[in-house]
């Protein structure tokens, strides 16, 4: 069968199935992978609720002295925990590179910050993340339960409860069946809750569990020192790119404008049509070579920046991208060039691999400065699991990012969708 597209072309329609097979496996792999988060996060969040109450037992008993021959215990438990959790986080997502070992002496663990954020992240862990772990460990039992509940139910004894939720009791085919569909509303809660409750369980581990901006200073040196040398890295990666363009493309064809310009000079006396011809050449040359030109300027700092502003340059972006894509843009305050300028490349080189990368229907730029710092959201629906490690372009945009002291933060699950979080101070 075929169906008519925007633009009048025929389309046979069987030509979707294989992509909506393919949506299909990753939603479904998206899925597991959360439930496989979900539960591995269950055993640390258990042991959370262990420590927890140890460390109530240590702080009630403190008064009495036995507490404080068990803070120290319980402190080392803490930390070890935390690390765990850390490691554990790792193999999910980016790396949670946490601070400097934590003391285990109850008087300098009270004034230190890490260990406070430990602790803070230790009662949300124990709490939400362990409920959070025990509804995905539960889902996957309910589901299967219920949706094969038609081939055992005439075995079940009777005035036994038809359902995982203790409610109903089947006495003919249509309740075995209304119980099915109980089984495939399960199967439709993992398929779609599961992954954002992965996320919302790994929310605190990523943010108190990370090194804090109190952190010591002889980390912030590493980390700048690091940065400075990712800079140094992107501005001899971007030289290079500026050259080889001016070598390979604007020089070359102004040597053939010059080879042009020559011949012609030579021809001019004997053979005047063939010389027009030649001068022809050597004008289309040198158009060429004046756009290619201009595109190196435009790669270098784009002059619709200038004349436009962050707004209309990203509107720019998005009219000639092949996804369709919707700008949003708050940005009353001016951030400085150097910063405008990395928001507008960070956008074209994320637009450019969701074109290329993503199978994406639609993405969205979304862009807000505020309180000194400049935020960019970039949201597509493709398919996911983009990998930093996978040569699309995100080292490079992570480079330019570290060298004004931002942060980029990526969630690309398997089946998407896929987010792209930039924060820059707005600078100077």
């Amino acid at each position: 069968m075929s169906i008519p597209t925007r633009h009048g072309e025929p389309v046979d329609a069987d030509a979707g199935r294989p992509g909506i097979r393919a949506s299909v496996i990753r939603t479904a792999e998206a899925a597991g992978a959360a439930l496989g988060q979900l539960i591995g996060g269950l055993g640390t969040a258990a042991l959370a609720l262990a420590v927890l109450f140890w460390l109530a037992v240590a702080a009630v008993t403190s008064v009495v002295g036995v507490g404080l021959l068990m803070a120290p215990a319980a402190l080392r438990a803490l930390h070890s925990l935390a690390d765990r959790e850390r490691h554990r986080l790792a193999r999910w997502g980016p790396e949670v590179i946490g601070p400097d070992p934590a003391p285990a002496r109850l008087r300098l663990a009270l004034v230190d910050p890490a260990t406070r954020r430990e602790l803070r992240w230790l009662a949300r862990h124990g709490t939400l993340g362990l409920l959070l772990g025990l509804i995905a460990l539960l889902l996957p039992l309910m589901a299967v339960r219920d949706a094969l509940f038609p081939l055992y139910w005439r075995f079940m004894p009777e005035n036994t409860t038809s359902t995982s939720l203790g409610l109903g009791d089947a006495q003919g085919w249509p309740d075995a069946l209304a119980v099915t569909l109980l089984g495939l509303g399960w199967i439709a809660i993992i398929v779609g809750l599961t992954p954002a409750m992965a996320r919302l369980q790994a929310r605190p581990g990523r943010t108190l569990l990370a090194a804090g901006p109190d952190t010591d200073l002889s980390l912030r040196v590493a980390e700048l020192t690091a940065t400075r040398a990712a800079a140094l890295d992107a501005h001899a990666t971007e030289l290079r790119r500026i050259e080889r363009s001016l070598h390979d493309g604007t020089q070359n064809r102004l040597v053939t404008v010059t080879v042009l310009l020559g011949a012609a000079r030579r021809m001019v006396a004997r053979d005047p049509a063939g010389a027009d011809e030649l001068l022809e050449r050597a004008q289309s040359a040198a158009e060429q070579a004046l756009s290619e030109l201009r595109s190196v300027a435009r790669g270098i700092l784009p002059p619709v920046l200038a004349d436009r502003g962050l707004e209309g340059a990203l509107t720019g972006l998005a009219a000639s991208c092949p996804v369709p894509c919707r700008i949003d843009v708050e940005a009353p305050e001016r951030c400085a060039a150097s910063v405008e300028a990395s928001a507008y490349f960070v956008v074209a080189e994320t637009l450019t691999n969701i074109a290329k990368h993503s199978g994406a229907t639609s993405a969205t730029v979304t862009v807000r400065s505020r309180g000194g710092r400049l935020r960019l959201d970039i949201t597509d629906d493709g398919r996911g699991g983009a990998d930093e490690a996978g040569g699309s372009g995100l080292t490079g945009i992570r480079r330019r990012i570290a060298a004004h002291d931002g942060t980029l933060d990526l969630a690309s699950p398997p089946g998407g969708p896929t987010t792209l979080k930039v924060d820059m101070p707005c600078g100077l």
